[in-house]
């Protein structure tokens, strides 16, 4: 059974940082681009970063370009989120999603707030 479990979310003032871990069982994880997206109240769910499923390429927003940085560890089966600077508009669920040929699962999110 697929399983994306996040952690590390919060509350948190501006120029704040946090890490999100989203560990994942249930399926092969080295062969899935792996990614984070995140809806705020009122909008639509956004991707903030992918990898690519051996680690070697990223992909982020542009709003999150030079704050955030998206890692993983295939022997750990975890992606992580580092965010840094991290901005009011930043706040939202965050959300972990794995995705491979037609399988695509997503976790249950954290919630990220950022403010003072």
């Amino acid at each position: 059974q697929v399983q994306l479990v996040e952690s590390g979310g919060g509350l948190v003032q501006p120029g704040g940082s946090l890490r999100l871990s989203c560990a994942a069982s249930g399926f092969i994880f080295s062969r899935y681009i792996m990614s984070w997206y995140r809806q705020a109240p009122g909008k639509e769910r956004e991707l903030v970063a992918a990898i690519t499923p051996n680690g070697n390429s990223r992909d982020y927003a542009d709003s999150v370009k030079g704050r955030f940085t998206i890692s993983r560890d295939n022997a750990k089966n975890t992606v992580i989120l580092q965010m840094n600077s991290l901005k009011p508009e930043d706040t939202a669920v965050y959300v972990c999603n794995a995705k491979w040929l037609n399988y695509n699962s997503w976790g249950q999110g954290t919630q990220v707030t950022v403010s003072s």
